[in-house]
């Protein structure tokens, strides 16, 4: 990891949020290096900051937030610094792209699917309009859509769900951006199409060389098209690494919880496992370990000092007590260690083979 090359590096990010007065502390100094041509899942629970995050590399936080501190570098520039639109128009769309996770109001209803994507084209690349289609049907076939020139001329009510999320994808990746950050791509759609959609997002990274940022609240969805994960919660990333270190090797007892949930590991006659409690409110200031009122193993310093990052391996690093060399050794719950003996079944059906 240490000779690839960091495409978009974010540096103790703060993001703050004002509500009814009070200050919300969104993004608690949030450090991330993102590789160019590596597919990264940033997992967690819902509120765990993980859109808000990404929201600050185009520039989308919304009115009432606001970036405290911190740097997000990118080609040279530090994008918290950007404050117009006239900034931003030179990196949303044609830079940094974003699909997000309802195709029904990321698209136009009054507008043929055709004039959406030739617009994007039109716009960012400065296309005329029939060089603007020809490249818009070439793109709608990209992305697996079926009689394209037909389809061109149609509108969004015309289409099913999987084939909308087909359409916001041809639209981000129109202009060629060299990011692409998909939000929550597959929420509404049935196990089968989103297979599909992962699939063909992974194509199309291959393809057009981009960088993907995949946001997603379920690991099992990313197992399978992640080369990293960063595990968040209460607005901090806790846990880092490589998709097999994550899986088969997590260290932070939040990640635990997050892999123990998963219904795909659940065993028949079992009650399925669910996190007790919720997630700390971030209206002020949160001593410790954030994760420690729901962690039933917690230590008496989470609750009162914020662990360090220590580092598991070269490219695995998480923010847990666990790992200070005089912490009492407390083992994973027993679904982690049955994830860990796969591991080791399918490395040893190799070495057979």
């Amino acid at each position: 990891m240490e000779n690839r090359e960091i495409i978009l590096s974010v540096k103790n990010l703060n993001v703050r949020f004002s509500l009814r007065g009070k200050s919300l502390h969104a993004i608690r100094g949030v450090s991330l290096d993102v590789f160019k041509g590596e597919s990264l899942a940033i997992v967690g629970e819902s509120g765990s900051g993980k859109s808000v995050l990404t929201k600050n590399f185009i520039g989308l936080l919304d009115k009432n937030g606001r970036i405290d501190s911190g740097e997000i570098l990118y080609a040279g520039m530090d994008l918290a610094k950007f404050t117009t639109e006239k900034e931003w128009a030179k990196i949303r769309g044609k830079k940094i792209a974003m699909v997000m996770q309802d195709p029904m109001t990321s698209l136009n209803p009054l507008k043929t699917i055709g004039w959406q994507i030739s617009e994007a084209l039109i716009l960012n690349r400065g296309m005329k309009r029939a060089e603007a289609k020809a490249a818009a049907i070439d793109i709608l076939k990209d992305v697996g859509i079926n009689e394209p020139q037909r389809r061109y001329r149609q509108y969004p009510h015309e289409f099913s769900g999987g084939m909308r999320q087909r359409v916001v994808i041809a639209i981000a990746v129109a202009c060629g951006p060299e990011i692409l950050i998909c939000d929550e791509p597959t929420t509404a759609l049935d196990v089968t199409i989103q297979s599909q959609i992962l699939g063909l997002i992974k194509t199309l990274c291959r393809k057009y060389e981009m960088t993907t940022i995949y946001i997603t609240h379920d690991l099992g969805v990313v197992a399978n098209v992640a080369d990293r994960i960063a595990v968040m919660y209460a607005g901090d990333i806790v846990e880092i690494g490589t998709a097999d270190e994550v899986f088969f090797n997590p260290q932070h007892p939040y990640t635990w919880a997050l892999l123990s949930s998963l219904p795909q590991l659940g065993e028949k006659g079992k009650e399925l496992y669910s996190i007790k409690g919720t997630p700390p409110k971030l209206f002020g200031v949160i001593k410790g370990d954030a994760f420690a009122p729901r962690n039933p193993q917690a230590l008496k310093i989470d609750y009162l000092v914020r662990p360090p990052y220590f580092e598991v391996s070269p490219t695995h690093k998480a923010r847990t007590w666990l790992l200070d060399p005089r912490a009492p050794k407390i083992e994973p719950p027993e679904i982690i260690k049955r994830l860990h003996d796969l591991e080791q079944e399918g490395e040893a059906g190799e070495a057979d083979e």
